[in-house]
């Protein structure tokens, strides 16, 4: 058998505040997640026979060891730029109480991968509060989108997407991740199939310690088509440290097409 030559980069467990109006699911979620680094060989979901997600009041959950697709919303995703995998489970039940959460990765070969993070209410409740209070004058901001077409004399490369992050609103630092697809609507957007995106978190270990916070823009790295549509949605938290991270707030998707 291979043996489990992986470590955890780092986690996710905190509230979620889903803003994407899919039928069914209420606004008030949570979600674990966790990502690795390979210390030899490749990882692959073929090392993992588990993961198992708790928290207080005996909280207990798992992490699916099978593709994550819109309609699960559990399981594991591949980065195609960085050919890596990640594993995460949006749970539809409320936000998380206060309080310590843990992950632990049990690999097929015995081995246990674990790790822990505490989950601050406060800190979720200010991000909440501040996008709420300003939600349509920031939604309004985000250009190219609907509302504001790109321009027919645009260059297709080094395209930039702008916003008003919430500082400039009422003072609330945040932390902002661009993800993109070639999608004609939400509905069409695959996490697997991402045309670029902004991953803060791996900025920051590697050095930048601002990155993401209370962007207002961002420049996207791949030169787009023409005459495409392209789907993207910009998630706000209150940290670019995955296990600082309090909340996730995934705010609507924003569709536009290139001239």
């Amino acid at each position: 058998m291979t043996e489990c030559k992986f470590d955890i980069f780092d986690i996710m467990a905190c509230d979620v505040y889903w803003d994407w109006k899919t039928p069914g699911l209420g606004v008030e979620q949570h979600k674990f997640l966790v990502s690795f680094y390979e210390t030899e060989g490749k990882f692959t979901p073929d090392l993992v026979e588990k993961i198992v997600c708790t928290g207080p009041d005996n909280y207990v959950t798992s992490i699916a060891n099978v593709e994550y697709t819109n309609e699960n919303r559990n399981g594991w995703i591949r980065d195609p730029e960085r050919d890596s995998f990640w594993y995460m489970h949006n749970c539809p039940t409320g936000f998380m109480k206060d309080g310590e959460y843990t992950i632990e990765v049990h690999c097929k070969n015995g081995d246990v991968k674990s790790k822990s993070r505490i989950q601050n209410g406060a800190n979720s409740l200010a991000i909440r509060t501040s996008y709420l209070n300003n939600y349509e004058k920031n939604l309004n901001s985000y250009t190219p989108s609907e509302k504001s077409p790109m321009d027919k004399e645009t260059s297709l490369t080094d395209v930039q997407v702008t916003w008003t992050p919430l500082k400039e609103f009422d003072g609330q630092d945040a932390y902002y991740i661009y993800r993109v697809c070639k999608a004609k609507s939400k509905e069409e957007f695959d996490g697997h199939k991402l045309f670029w995106w902004d991953n803060i978190f791996l900025e920051t270990f590697m050095g930048n310690k601002d990155a993401g916070k209370n962007r207002d823009k961002i420049t996207i790295g791949n030169p787009l088509e023409p005459k495409t549509a392209y789907t993207y949605f910009v998630e706000c938290t209150n940290s670019n440290i995955m296990g600082e991270t309090d909340i996730c707030i995934f705010q609507p998707f924003r569709t536009f097409e290139t001239p």
